[in-house]
């Protein structure tokens, strides 16, 4: 009897230490794995910033494999206000994130009509208003036609440009003017989703000018951009109003596409794990 308990204790042990060991190999394949190189597609959260994504990705790799630097990256900036595809790139992938980063971006975007910001967003407090009764849908739907192709846009003060090696927005914050140069980029498509403009929809507000109230309507768009590297859809947003004869900015954004990774197929940086299951077929299934 004491034989027959021993054997199935030594059996259980051996099985035990089996699994253990296959544990462990498949760990240092994954650790492996992410250093050799991975692209990650994460669903950026409203309110993050991009460096934000990067650095819990890079925390939770080095905790998982025990290091104390894991090269970790991402391809493509997405504003905090925004949500959607931000690519993480970790190892030896930070090598494509340049390759990466020109590869065509597909935005839902939100305008708001009537008013301005400094930042062309939420970011900031509006500073004018403008009228928007006389903006209909064909009006709109003809003033995007007119921002296909290539065309030199003037990015946002409130960005990451540098100027004489520092931030545009670092003077924007401080109030300073800071002119910048226009960039080239091409817009491949621009579609109106959602035209929120007819009286019955409008949101009424009751406005003052020179001593005389006016009722105006304030309107909204929706529209799905697809476009290249470098461009701003929040600079988009001001254009747009300004040829419309009014002011916009914008109101909420979601990136859909980068390249061919899309929002569908994106990981929750809040809940992702470089062990489970969702990471591990990301991983092995990432466009190398």
């Amino acid at each position: 009897m004491l034989w027959w308990v021993l054997r199935c204790l030594f059996s259980y042990r051996n099985k035990i230490d089996a699994i253990e060991t296959i544990e462990a190999i498949e760990t240092i394949e994954t650790i492996n794995r992410y250093a050799e190189g991975t692209i990650l597609a994460f669903n950026k959260p409203y309110g993050w910033t991009s460096f934000q994504v990067v650095a819990r990705v890079r925390w939770l790799l080095k905790k998982y494999a025990g290091l104390r630097k894991m090269k970790v990256g991402h391809a493509g900036t997405l504003d905090p206000l925004a949500t959607g595809v931000l690519i993480i790139c970790t190892g030896k992938a930070t090598k494509r994130i340049e390759e990466l980063q020109a590869g065509r971006k597909e935005y839902v975007a939100t305008l708001k009509l009537g008013a301005t910001t400094p930042s062309f967003d939420k970011e900031s407090e509006e500073d004018a208003t403008y009228p928007t009764n006389h903006i209909t849908e064909e009006m709109v739907r003809e003033v995007l036609k007119r921002f296909l192709g290539e065309t030199d846009q003037v990015p946002p003060v409130f960005s990451a440009v540098k100027i004489n090696g520092k931030r545009a927005y670092k003077f924007a914050r401080k109030g300073e003017e800071v002119e910048l140069a226009a960039k080239r980029i091409t817009i491949d498509e621009i579609e109106l989703m959602e035209f929120k403009g007819s009286r019955s929809s409008r949101v009424q507000v009751v406005q003052e000018v020179q001593g005389v109230q006016e009722v105006q309507g304030i309107q909204e768009l929706k529209i799905r951009v697809v476009c290249s590297k470098g461009t701003y859809i929040r600079a988009l947003a001001r254009d747009i109003g300004k040829a419309l004869g009014s002011g916009a900015y914008l109101t909420d954004l979601l990136r859909t596409r980068v390249g061919d990774y899309r929002l569908a197929d994106c990981l929750d940086p809040e809940t992702w794990r470089p062990e489970s299951d969702s990471g591990a077929s990301q991983v092995a299934g990432s466009k190398e």
